[in-house]
């Protein structure tokens, strides 16, 4: 299943860096990981549990940047199917 695009924007804002964030999206529970940089790269979307833990999709960012650059060149999200729990 693809991303929204809404959603997509989003995911594709820079937050804290090495961070947890956890959030609500058109009545689904959100909690996306970012790398050192703040880019969300983890993304597990689905339910949240009274543990926290989301049961639903957990979603990896493929992204490459430009030579010699922290800047994007292009990134996609890629599905990497059902979780009972995150991290």
């Amino acid at each position: 299943m693809a991303l929204n695009a809404k959603l997509e924007d989003i995911l594709s804002k820079t937050y804290a860096p090495d961070a947890r964030i956890d959030q609500i999206y058109h009545g689904k529970d959100l909690t996306f990981i970012t790398n050192e940089l703040g880019e969300p790269v983890t993304l597990f979307i689905g339910k949240r549990r009274e543990d926290g833990a989301i049961a639903g999709e957990r979603y990896v960012r493929r992204i490459i940047r430009k030579p010699n650059s922290n800047d994007i060149q292009r990134s996609h999200w890629e599905l990497k199917g059902k979780v009972s729990r995150s991290t």
